[in-house]
């Protein structure tokens, strides 16, 4: 008995459609970046007024808080936005691609023509943030870095899930060639490489990051947990990283920088973040243990 096996031929146009006038073609992969962005955005909002309320809500109206709400997050996404276009950049550039970079340092101003790292955009978020946490600090001091750290978390795997749709429809960051009755044939491989069946490793990616985000959502509304600055955060680098580390296994090389017959680039990339999680979910159980004490001796 022999096993029919129907691979998906997977070759879309990169482009939706063409701006008229300015003959702009707008990419699918910008609709998913923007779409992730987007949804951050009310979420972000949503969260950020929710804890303001909890803060605020003895000298404030819900009126106010929600107008203040709404500044913050207006204010924290131009932040944010700069951090990761910058961020992911030179994470492509420096981690990725720099034997061709050392040659062409203009060419790092051409963000267009494709070239972003996560881990990067993950270093450039949290500069962000710390930049905007010094500009609100004397207005907002309880608006701690950890804060917003935990609020920006939350949907930060979702726009990740967007992101790879659209590295799903670039044809880019490869899977690894599968003979698995899911693989996909890319007809237009980004990398120009052979339209040979694969491991569909973006929309694996898609779906766990999908699944991170209802499960920091669904912590965030039915626990408490929220209130221990740097928990959420911490979750999200252990349940996202670890998710990165192990679907590189299911990529192809992705790095001109070292030689990844062992780990890829964003196993490495990923390892710091995991620790980190793991030393912000210890740190804040400790504090909040010492917290809770010092409330039962007083």
């Amino acid at each position: 008995m022999h096993l029919l096996i129907a691979w998906l031929y997977w070759n879309p146009s990169k482009d939706i459609f063409t701006l008229p006038l300015v003959n702009r073609p707008i990419a699918w992969y910008g609709l998913f970046f923007v779409l992730g962005l987007i949804l951050s955005y009310s979420i972000v909002l949503h969260l950020l007024r929710t804890w303001l309320l909890e803060c605020y809500s003895s000298q404030k109206n819900n009126k106010d808080i929600s107008s203040i709400a709404l500044r913050l997050t207006d204010r924290l996404t131009w932040y944010v936005v700069t951090g990761i276009i910058i961020g992911a950049r030179l994470g492509h550039v420096f981690f990725y691609d720099w034997p061709y970079y050392q040659y062409y340092p203009l060419d790092i101003l051409k963000v267009w023509e494709g070239g972003l790292a996560s881990h990067g955009g993950a270093v450039g978020i949290l500069l962000a943030l710390a930049i905007y946490r010094l500009s609100i600090r004397k207005k907002f001091s309880e608006l701690t870095f950890l804060t917003l750290a935990d609020i920006i978390a939350v949907p930060t795997a979702l726009a990740g899930a967007c992101i790879r749709l659209g590295n799903f429809f670039n044809q880019e960051i490869l899977g690894t060639p599968s003979q698995a009755p899911w693989a996909v044939i890319f007809g237009n491989p980004a990398d120009h490489s052979l339209p040979l069946p694969r491991h569909p490793v973006q929309l694996y990616e898609a779906f766990a990051y999908l699944i991170i985000f209802a499960l920091l959502i669904l912590i965030w509304q039915r626990t408490h947990v929220r209130k221990r600055s740097g928990f959420m955060a911490g979750l999200f680098f252990i349940l996202l990283f670890s998710t990165r580390f192990f679907l590189e296994f299911f990529k192809s090389s992705q790095s001109t920088v070292i030689d990844e017959s062992t780990m890829q680039m964003g196993q490495y990339l990923s390892l710091p973040f995991i620790l980190s999680g793991f030393f912000l979910i210890i740190y804040t159980s400790k504090v909040s243990k010492a917290f809770t004490q010092e409330k039962e001796n007083i």
